[in-house]
Parts: C-alpha cells; structure tokens; sequence
C-alpha cells in the first residue's frame, strides 16, 4: 500500500541512528548467506530494521509477535518489495502460531525475538532447527524472563543476546517510548482525560516507570503496586503512592499493567473497582489481566469503540478492558515513536552482526552486549541529534585508571 510506504520513509527519517548502521552494512555486508527469522510487531520501525538488516546481505521472514499489533500497510509495503511478512491485525491464535512456522520453515541462522515465541517453538517443536543456528536476539523484559527460566532448566541450547538489558533499549524505549505509547494507547481508545484521575500502575520496571512519570505529567495521581521491595522503594521516594492491588484496585480509574507476569488483576479486584474502572496491559502477553477471569464474572459484554469493551457486573456496576487485554500501546496506538525504536534496533542489528563474528565461540546462555557496543550506540544517538559531549584529557584517563592518586 502506498500508505505503508510513507509510513516506512517517514520513519526511516526519523531513525538517523540506524541509518548509520545501514550504511556501514550496505558496503560491509555482514549477513551475506545468513538467515534471520524474525517475531516482531510489524510496524514502520520494524521496517526499517528489516530493511537495513538486507542491506547486510540478510535473507529475512517477519512474523508479528501479537495479534494485534501489525500495521497492514506496513506488511503489505514489505511484501511489495519482496520481503516475507507474515501477519495482519486481528488474527487467531491459529494463524498466529501458524505464521511462526512459516518463518521457521526458513531455517534461520539466527532468531529476533519479542517474547521468546521463536525460541520456544524450536526447542519444542522444531529442534532440528538448533544445529544450524548461530542464536538468537530478545527485544522485551517478558521473553528475557522466559529466557532465563530456560537457562536455569537447562533447556537452552543456543545463546542469546538480551538486547532488552541494553542501556541504550530499557531506559530509553521501556521508558520513555512506553510511558509515550501507553498513554497514547489508552486516550485513542476511550479519549478519557488524565488530570484529577487516579492511575494504577502495576509494576515499577522501566515500563512502569515511564508510565507512571507520563500520567503524573497529563495531571494524573499515581498509585504503584509492586512486588519487588526495591522498585517499591523507588516509587515511594519518587512521590508516588505505593499499595496492595487489593487496596488500589478501590480508588482506581484507570489500571496500566506493566509486570511481565500474569493474573496482576484479578475478578476479586474487578469486584471492588469503581463503576467505569478502564483496564489496560502494555506487559507484553495478554495475561497480566485475567481475561479469562472477568469473562466468566460478569453478566454481559459489549464492545462500545474499536478497541474498549464494556463489561457489565451482576450488581449493575461498568468495566471497561482495552484491546482485549493485549499490548495497548500496539493495538491501539502505533507503537513507541521512531527515534526511540531507532536505538533499540540499533541494537538488535548490531546484535546480530556480533553473533555472526562470534559463531561457535558463545555458550548456550543469554548474553549481554559488550558495554562498547552500547556505547556505540549512545554515540550515533548523539551525533544524529547534534549534540556534543566532552572527551576525557590524557590526565584524566590516568586518574580514572590508578589508585595511587587520592587526597592532596
């Protein structure tokens, strides 16, 4: 479509960082004869990605890594050039688990992963895959979540790179580009009005974090729930009100679910919430609120907006759950803004590039960048946003390199 096309250009435009790195790969060509298969949400930015992981030589098949995240003229614009792009918004789980077999049957070398559903389906379904793998990259805290549990069990068998844990991707695109996207989300759906609301966040990573800073911005009071006694410290020192679910869920209006986990809103809590509560996850799985759950409490449903279902009580009482419970930033949004998804796929390109100078010599584990590559990527940041920063003098980095220097 052309629509997607622009779409494509427009964020290309705004993605100077990784710009860079395509450059380099159009005359390095990094990926000549590698595979990549890769479960991302189909959007301009992941485009762009996609275009310059070719430009590096790649063979590549594009999944989505949920239902109803794909911008459609964004798949078709891709499949126009040629590129294998498996997706549209709204599909079953069917197709879903469908669509990652298609781009499984490429035998990728290596995987790009949001929320580990590749690297799950070939450990269970497909291990013959693993012999031919170099391994794999990770995009979101919930799949380097799943990641670790396989490590832990023993079950991965090929490493991992947890781009997730770049400085340079979690406290820039958990939070800044979620706290954006979340709140964007959930005013497309319902256009409610933030200032004087009382906004729930449950959990205080970096996604909660930059949701909860976002809707203090708009004016609203923020209560945090945690179950980590650190993060629920942060909140408590940044000013925010921290709580039981079972004691916020009386004096919410709108509930942000942002855990990695599952169940953090329950019916026992749906129960309790005032009439015209709004529920929203921007967690990566359908699952942090029990779906399931308020389908069976309540008395009838009825979508009133594309992306807002009203749930009606036995006792007359109003809920309202947002994009089925799916990623609400994705569904009914588009996503974190361009120039965020710029460093986060910075480091996935780059990612993938060091497993190919890296073959055979990672173990089966999840790994981290090397620090310098992140750094890297903080540069190009800077440098396409034009602002300069201080070098280090000779003297300097010979204090910062001894211990024999202290107080005159």
């Amino acid at each position: 479509m052309e629509q997607g096309k622009l779409n494509i250009e427009l964020a290309k435009r705004n993605m100077g960082a990784l710009n860079k790195i395509r450059e380099r790969f159009e005359v390095e060509r990094p990926f000549e004869g590698i595979r990549i298969g890769m479960a991302l949400h189909i959007t301009k930015e992941t485009a762009v990605l996609v275009k310059t992981l070719k430009a590096g030589g790649a063979d590549i098949a594009l999944t989505s890594c949920n239902p109803l995240s794909t911008q459609d003229d964004v798949a078709q614009a891709l499949r126009n050039e040629g590129i294998a792009a498996y997706g549209h918004k709204g599909e079953t789980s069917r197709e879903y688990y469908e669509f990652l077999g298609r781009v499984l049957d490429l035998k990728p070398h290596i995987t790009i992963d949001d929320g580990c559903d590749l690297i799950t389906e070939i450990h269970l379904k497909r291990p013959e895959l693993l012999e031919d793998m170099i391994g794999g990259c990770e995009e979101t805290t919930t799949g380097i979540i799943r990641l670790h549990s396989m490590e832990r069990d023993e079950a991965l068998r090929v490493p991992i790179i947890a781009v997730n844990d770049n400085k340079t991707k979690h406290l820039m695109d958990n939070y800044y580009g979620t706290g954006q996207s979340t709140l964007d989300g959930i005013i497309r759906a319902t256009n409610v009005l933030f200032c004087g609301k009382t906004v729930v966040v449950a959990g205080y990573g970096s996604c909660g974090k930059g949701c909860a800073m976002r809707a203090k911005g708009l004016g609203a009071n923020v209560i945090v729930t945690e179950v980590d006694p650190f993060p629920a410290l942060q909140a408590h020192m940044d000013g925010f009100r921290v709580m039981k679910m079972e004691e916020a869920a009386r004096l919410g209006d709108i509930f942000i679910t942002v855990t990695g986990n599952k169940h953090v809103i329950r019916p026992d809590h749906i129960l309790t919430m005032r009439n015209g509560a709004i529920l929203a996850n921007s967690g990566h799985f359908d699952i942090e609120i029990d779906v399931a759950g308020i389908e069976k409490t309540a008395a009838s449903k009825k979508r009133v907006r594309p992306f807002m279902d009203r749930y009606t009580l036995a006792d007359g009482k109003e809920i309202y759950l947002l994009a089925e419970g799916r990623l609400i930033n994705l569904s009914a949004a588009e996503g974190h803004p361009s120039e965020v998804m710029s460093m986060s796929f910075c480091g996935q390109a780059l990612a993938c590039e060091y497993l190919v100078k890296n073959k055979g010599k990672l173990d089966a584990k999840v790994h981290l960048l090397p620090e310098e590559i992140d750094r890297e990527i903080s540069q190009l940041q800077l440098d396409v946003t034009g602002v300069s920063i201080d070098e280090l003098t000779p003297e300097q980095v010979e204090y910062l390199n001894s211990w024999k220097e202290g107080t005159a």
